[in-house]
């Protein structure tokens, strides 16, 4: 067997040889003469190279000299022996020797084309052409892919044994590759091929077209198409799965042991059948006589084998089945079959005995026995108890399913010694070995009692109506056991059938006891069981008892001559007492009130009892409605009495009852309920209401709804509500009517109010607060002082004062300290209390704030920078400012100042802005006064030059540890620039002094560490700017200290440190005075001639002065500046005097000044009366509110009062149109000085004058 083209593998040549063949055929074609022609001495012949080598065409001409070049396939290559256009072409050989040869180098697949040399036409000869060869050039193109159908790499499906077409195409290749076809690895011999051409030119493609037919053993194995050829290496294949399609094998039953086919009934049987081989696997079923009763099988893929497993329970009627087991797949062309017939042997599956096993004793008892169907027959034997009973009659019959049915018939005499006795019939068979079949039954042999009675209590006896009675009755013997019946009075006994009733009578079942039987009946004595006979009954013997009951009466009734009645009838009541034993006496009473009847003869009753009569006559009115009428019926002996009552029913117009509510109270925007007292029968039809002449809907409205009783029930209640309401009842009887007043409560409210209220500081003022409100009740009004610290301040020596809806506060010789909001509370119990607020606004003289004697300013007097002056001042009414220069009123005309005056409250300030500021005019005195139509005050401020700082105040320390100690202390002036600071210490006893510098610079705070435990130190602290070091003589600059030791606490000092020396008089020492003086004046002489160097060096310091940072926030320069302030002195003659605690200058620095009042530029005019209402707790709007309580809130002293208005950064912003360079202000208070201090100058004496 070979390969598609060829007849056998392994000649890769034969390729070759096919393309040479083909070549000739050409060439013959051609007509190649035998001998060169005319003009050629050597012709070109047809070549064969393989692709990569070198070809030569020889071409020799005769004619020397001659133009030679080659053609391709009919394109001419040039004469140019190079041929620049084919690199790999050149020519060979002597031109002049007539030789023109080809060689191409590198042969590929592009040169394999016909060639021919041409000789162009000369002087030397005619044009020549020589025959064309042919290159043929033997490719390494080898095929890549094989494109196979069936889809190479899938599964196909065939069905074994039908002839199946595969097809299997290479792509381009040269030579054309062979192609052959495994199967299961054997080579296909029923193999077609054809080569054709190649898509593109001079390749080749080869298509083979085989015929296959599977067997089952190709199952699962691979059709391969393989390729092979000169140009590949290694053959290249493409193959299918063949999934061949088989039908299986014929099913086998495995039956479990020898006996094929014998069973026995209720044997679980498993019945395995199984078939080998097939594609697909065999599907099985197994059928009985034909039908299918199993359809589940399994599959072991591997082995290819098919199971199933049939499970079933042998039943008698399965005798003579056949079970067969069929096999088939998809491609069977008929089902497999095996069959089994099954021989079932089984037992019977009942006995039963028929007659009647009771009978009378001493009487035949005729009784048979018959099995079910069984296979094979069994045999019958009769049993009384131990003893054999042979039978009268046995007989077989054909049974179901191929058994046998067996009878026996049998007749015996009983006895009443066999009562109680087990009669069996028993079948066996030598089949059934192991088992036993038997029916069995009790004999039961009839004989009746020998005695019966009754026990109870004696019929003598009286029992009382309720009292529990039991009653047995017993028998003696009797078969079957006597059935024991009561009766009464001829009826017999039951028990009642609803269970919900009381169980007066409770019958018991039958009891037995050895040979005694009893049945039990227990009764609640009752009426109807008095003089009754009781009788127990048991077949043909009787017992009865009689019993006597005592009752009170059965039912007591009262009997009226009237229904209806009204005021002033008469109604005759009888009541009739039904029946009792013994009899009973009557008696009557009214709501506790007996009454005397009428009493009728006695009479026979139900129940062999007696019964009673009574009548009484009642005159009604209206108050005797609903009253109950009471009849009592007594037994004396039972000590029991029954009574029935009468409810009198009297129809009466409406009444109103005592209880009438004839006001109600309710509060305003609640509810309000008006409740309604009245009787009446029959019921009022209707309860209309009036208010005010207006009839309310009945049936209800927004705010009001009358209730089912009539009561008046309102929501959102009003004043306006406020009135009497009247009630008009009806009913069928008559009317009724009545006033109701509603009392509408409700909360005060604010009417007349006068704010502001203004006094002078001495005068006297009251304060009227009128109110609306209900009820107005004595001391409704109260009065509070607002505060921001406290919520409510003392009103000290005020007087309150209130009559009826007005409240007044009448304040005697008015204080400064007294100004600010009060507040007006009216409260009468209703919630919420009004309040109104008022301000009390104390007019008083200005009050300028002069801290120090003197205020000192620091700018560059170089005529390049600014500054301003900072005068505020407290008054009321509003303070004009007016402003000096060494004594001489400012023009405030020159450019060069500006003032802008501003009005917060009782607080007002003044900014003086200098401009071009020049050492030799503006380093002067300024003084700055207040004045309103009161008085006036004034202030002086120094403006100076920049200069080296001064010492810092107040060192003190904070805390200590053993290692460290933490300062504080108060910067004094920066002289004009930015300060640093810088701690000096040492230790006693150590020579050398220690530095440390502050960070951040501008901090007030430090934590000095690295020291030694139990030390005693001195700390110094300096400052310094870009001019220099503050001095050390300040004593507020030094302080000892001492560091605790390791074993003692550390934290805060339990002492102040001292820093400074008691403080000496107050007065200033003349000496130092003097030369101060001196000073100044040779300072003012030396400025004329360092002036002008001082200019240049300021401007360049101006150049490197950097913004500063507060050191502490502005919180607490607001507080500084207002809080720390203590106006003391007499008030009227506007002086003020400073404390003499540790203090700082009150300074202001330029570079750092931000103006920290609100851009108000002219009064803001006081609120007049304010009369309005709002809907808060406060009468004021809430922006009036909160300007007066920032106005007028007050404090301790009354040189705080208006402390409240903190124009800081956060509370307004400047505009900065105003203020090009705005700097931070140096504004401590006067409080910080301390004038005892024996080295305190006079603040004109110690700046730095040019």
């Amino acid at each position: 067997m070979g390969p598609a083209t060829a007849p056998g593998r392994g000649t890769p040549g034969r390729a070759a040889l096919l393309l040479v063949a083909l070549l000739a055929t050409g060439l013959a074609q051609s007509a190649v003469p035998a001998s060169p022609p005319r003009g050629f001495w050597a012709l070109p012949e047809n070549v064969t190279v393989k692709e990569g080598a070198a070809a030569r065409l020889q071409c020799g001409v005769s004619a020397p000299g001659s133009t030679v070049q080659w053609a391709r396939d009919g394109l001419l290559l040039g004469p140019d022996p190079r041929i620049p256009s084919f690199p790999r072409y050149h020519l060979e050989g002597d031109p002049a020797r007539g030789e023109f040869h080809l060689h191409i180098e590198a042969c590929d697949l592009s040169d394999d084309a016909e060639y021919e040399c041409q000789v162009s036409r000369s002087e030397m000869g005619p044009e020549l052409l020589s025959p064309r060869v042919i290159l043929s050039v033997l490719g390494t193109v080898p095929p890549k892919v094989l494109q196979l159908t069936p889809e190479a790499g899938s599964t196909v499906t065939w069905v074994a044994g039908q002839e199946y077409e595969v097809k299997c195409v290479t792509d381009d290749a040269k030579p054309a590759p062979d192609i052959t076809f495994f199967q299961s690895g054997q080579t296909i011999s029923d193999v077609s091929a054809n080569v054709n051409v190649g898509s593109q030119e001079k390749l080749f493609t080869t298509e083979a077209t085989a015929r296959v037919t599977p067997q089952s053993s190709d199952n699962g194995q691979l059709l391969v198409c393989e390729g092979s050829g000169p140009a590949l290496d290694t053959p290249i294949r493409a193959s299918v799965i063949m999934n061949v399609l088989f039908p299986p094998g014929p099913p086998v039953i495995e039956w479990p042991g020898l006996d094929t086919g014998h069973v026995r009934a209720g044997q679980s049987l498993e019945l395995p059948c199984v078939a080998r081989g097939g594609n697909p696997p065999a599907t099985l079923q197994w059928l009985k006589n034909g039908q299918p009763v199993s359809t589940a099988w399994g599959t072991e893929h591997v082995h290819a084998v098919a199971r199933s497993v049939l499970v079933m329970t042998v039943r008698p009627e399965d005798h003579g089945a056949r079970l067969s087991c069929e096999a088939h797949n998809s491609v069977s062309t008929g089902t497999q079959e095996h069959g089994v017939t099954l021989q079932v042997t089984f037992p019977p599956s009942a006995i039963t005995i028929l007659g009647s096993p009771s009978q009378s004793e001493n009487k035949n008892m005729t009784l048979s026995c018959i099995t079910k169907s069984s296979r094979p027959r069994v045999l019958l034997q009769w049993w009384l108890g131990w003893r054999q009973l042979l039978p009268t009659e046995e007989t077989v019959l054909d049974g179901l399913h191929g058994g046998h049915i067996s009878m026996s018939n049998l007749t015996f005499l009983v006895r009443r010694e066999d009562n109680g006795l087990t009669l069996t019939c028993e079948a066996f068979s030598e089949a059934f070995t192991k088992e036993t079949f038997k029916k069995s039954l009790t004999l039961n042999v009839k004989y009746p009692a020998q005695k019966l009675w009754i026990e109870g209590p004696p019929e003598s006896q009286n029992l009382r109506a309720g009292t529990r009675v039991r009653l047995v009755c017993l028998a003696i013997g009797g078969n079957p056991d006597p059935s024991l019946i009561w009766y009464k009075d001829l009826r017999t006994v039951t028990e009642p059938r609803q269970p919900q009733e009381p169980r007066l009578v409770q019958l018991g079942g039958l009891e037995k006891s050895g040979s005694t039987f009893s049945r039990e009946l227990v009764l609640v004595a009752g009426p109807s069981d008095n003089q009754a006979k009781f009788t127990c009954k048991a077949g043909q013997l009787s017992a009865s008892t009689q019993l006597l009951v005592q009752f009170p009466p059965t039912n007591v009734t009262i009997l009226a001559n009237a229904t209806a009645l009204r005021p002033g009838d008469a109604v005759n009541l009888t009541c009739v007492s039904i029946s009792s034993n013994p009899p009973v006496s009557l008696s009557w009473d009214k709501e506790g009130g007996r009454l005397e009847g009428v009493a009728a003869q006695p009479q026979r009753a139900p129940f062999k009892g007696s019964g009673a009569a009574n009548s009484v006559l009642l005159r009604v009115s209206s108050r005797d409605h609903g009253h109950r009428v009471t009849c009592s019926a007594h037994s004396a002996e039972l000590r029991e009495t029954v009574s029935a009552f009468y409810r009198l029913n009297v129809l009466y117009p409406p009444e109103f009852l005592g209880e009438q509510v004839l006001s109600v109270t309710a509060l305003e925007q609640g509810k309000a309920l008006l409740p309604v007292s009245v009787s009446a029968n029959p019921a009022p039809e209707a309860f209309n209401w009036t208010f005010r002449g207006y009839r309310l809907s009945p049936a209800g409205g927004p705010r009001h709804r009358i209730l089912s009783g009539g009561a008046l029930q309102l929501w959102n209640v009003t004043r306006a509500d406020d009135g009497l309401y009247q009630l008009h009842c009806q009913n069928s009887e008559g009317t009724a009517e009545a006033l109701v007043r509603l009392d509408v409560h409700y909360a005060p409210t604010i009417r007349a109010l006068q704010d502001p209220t203004e006094v002078d500081v001495g005068g006297s003022v009251e304060i009227v607060c009128t109110a609306d409100a209900n009820p107005i009740l004595p001391g409704m009004f109260r009065w509070e002082r607002l505060g921001e610290e406290e919520e409510n301040q003392g009103l000290g020596d005020m007087e309150m004062m209130s009559k009826g809806s007005t409240g007044r506060l009448r304040i005697h010789s008015a204080k400064l300290d007294q100004a600010g909001p009060y507040q007006c509370i009216a409260d009468n119990g209703v919630a919420p209390p009004a309040r109104g607020l008022v301000r009390l606004v104390v007019r008083f003289a200005p009050q300028v704030e002069h801290p120090t004697p003197l205020t000192k300013v620091a700018a560059a007097g170089d005529s390049t920078s600014s500054a301003t002056l900072h005068c505020r001042a407290r008054g009321v009414p509003n303070i004009i400012f007016t402003w000096k220069k060494n004594g001489v009123p400012l023009d405030l005309q020159d450019p060069r100042y500006t003032e802008h005056t501003y009005h917060q409250g009782g607080v007002h300030s003044s900014l003086l802005t200098i401009a071009n500021v020049s050492a030799a005019q503006d380093y002067a005195l300024f003084t700055c006064t207040a004045t309103n139509p009161l008085g006036s005050d004034h202030t002086n401020i120094q403006l100076v030059s920049i200069s080296r700082p001064d010492p810092p105040s107040g060192l003190k320390v904070v805390s200590m540890t053993p290692s460290s100690v933490g300062l504080e202390w108060k910067p004094g002036f920066d002289g004009g620039l930015p300060q640093r600071f810088r701690i000096r210490y040492e230790a006693l006893g150590t020579p050398g002094f220690l530095y440390m510098d502050v960070l951040p610079p501008q901090a007030t705070a430090f934590t000095l560490t690295g020291l030694q435990p139990s030390t005693r130190y001195r700390v110094w602290l300096l400052a310094s700017n870009a001019l220099g070091d503050s001095d050390l003589a300040g004593k507020g600059t030094q302080l000892p200290v001492t560091t605790p030791g390791l074993d003692q606490p550390s934290g805060e000092p339990d002492y102040q440190l001292p820093t400074e020396q008691p403080a000496g008089p107050s007065e200033l020492p003349l000496l130092p005075v003097l030369f101060a003086v001196g000073g100044l004046l040779l300072l003012s002489n030396a400025s004329c001639l360092g002036g002008f160097l001082w200019r240049r060096r300021l401007k360049r310091l101006a150049e490197g002065i950097s913004e500063k940072t507060e050191a502490g926030s502005e919180e607490n320069q607001v507080r500084n500046e207002y809080e720390e302030s203590q106006w003391t002195g007499d008030r009227d003659t506007r002086s003020s005097m400073v404390s003499t605690s540790d203090v700082e200058p009150y300074y202001h620095s330029m570079r750092d000044f931000s103006p920290q009042l609100p851009p108000t530029l002219e009064e803001v005019p006081y609120h007049q009366g304010f009369t309005g209402f709002a809907d808060k707790d406060v009468t004021f709007p809430e922006h009036l509110y909160d300007e007066v309580e920032r106005t007028y809130a007050p404090s301790r002293a009354w040189g705080a009062l208006y402390d409240e208005v903190e124009m800081g950064p956060y509370d307004f912003c400047w505009p900065e149109d105003k203020y090009e360079d705005p700097r931070r202000i140096y504004d401590q208070v006067a409080g910080d000085l301390d004038p005892a201090h024996p080295d305190t100058l006079p603040f004109e004496l110690r700046g730095h004058l040019v």
